[in-house]
């Protein structure tokens, strides 16, 4: 069994459809602090969906969502959450027109009133974090996709040490590894293992993946999310042991069983 910690973020029957079609129907879903969390299922089942909720840049139609034992009401512009929480986009999602250094900086040369040089200094600390020391004054053009995604890493654990209130508690990962080769998959995965143990506040994290290796080597806690509902949630480690016939079909990939095939 898992061990239950400190509830962080909980959803309590939360639905959302997009014009005619239900993407999430009564979800309810606690993400506790300090926890590994990975999000599968099959595509366009509403997993990216429940992270654009958490992090507040979506509204759900119905239900409920808690911050810290706070009920958020609205999206994230509406009101400020108890906690902060980053978010690490499938492809990046960096400013092209910008450096390296303001592309992770950003957030605090938008909304704080440090000056330019300790803006610099903590964008170094991430970039090293991160293993991109000396290239702060790159542009995204002149990197990998991987170091693109460590890019955005960076930018995700962004804090403001005058203000606590900035920093991230929790870390949302949209498919960090999709579109890359297993070696840069590897190099993701650890780092955001690594980012677990050493990055300030961020111990807790909740992604969404379709690659069972960074599953299996990201996850503490895996949740099954089909048909818009949890059908399955426990630990990794029983994943090779469940009789769940809907986890079974997606590691087999068998075209049997209540996976519905979309062709």
């Amino acid at each position: 069994m898992i061990e239950r910690k400190e509830p962080l973020i909980e959803l309590k029957g939360v639905s959302k459809s997009f014009g005619s079609t239900v993407v999430l129907h009564k979800v309810d879903l606690t993400i506790y602090k300090g926890e590994a969390l990975v999000i599968i299922g099959p595509s366009g089942t509403g997993k990216s969906t429940i992270l654009r909720i958490v992090a507040g840049l979506l509204d759900a139609d119905e239900g409920e969502v808690y911050i810290k034992g706070q009920r958020r009401r609205g999206m994230i512009e509406d009101k400020q959450d108890p906690i902060g929480i980053g978010m690490v986009f499938q492809q990046a999602a960096l400013f092209d027109s910008l450096t390296v250094g303001e592309n992770v900086g950003f957030i605090l040369y938008q909304h704080s009133a440090l000056p330019q040089k300790r803006i610099e200094a903590l964008v170094d600390r991430k970039l090293e974090m991160v293993g991109l020391e000396g290239t702060r004054d790159r542009y995204p053009a002149q990197l990998s996709g991987g170091m693109r995604k460590r890019v955005s890493f960076a930018r995700a654990i962004m804090s403001n040490p005058d203000d606590p209130q900035m920093n991230p508690e929790l870390i949302l990962y949209d498919e960090p590894t999709a579109g890359l080769d297993p070696i840069a998959s590897t190099v993701i995965e650890d780092l955001v293992r690594h980012l677990q143990r050493t990055a300030d506040s961020c111990s807790t994290y909740v992604m969404v993946s379709h690659q069972e290796s960074t599953i299996r080597r990201t996850a503490d806690r895996v949740v099954f999310l089909s048909e818009g509902k949890v059908q399955w949630q426990e630990s990794v480690d029983l994943l090779d042991t469940t009789d769940n016939p809907w986890v079974r079909q997606f590691f087999s990939a068998s075209t049997e069983g209540p996976i519905h095939i979309i062709n």
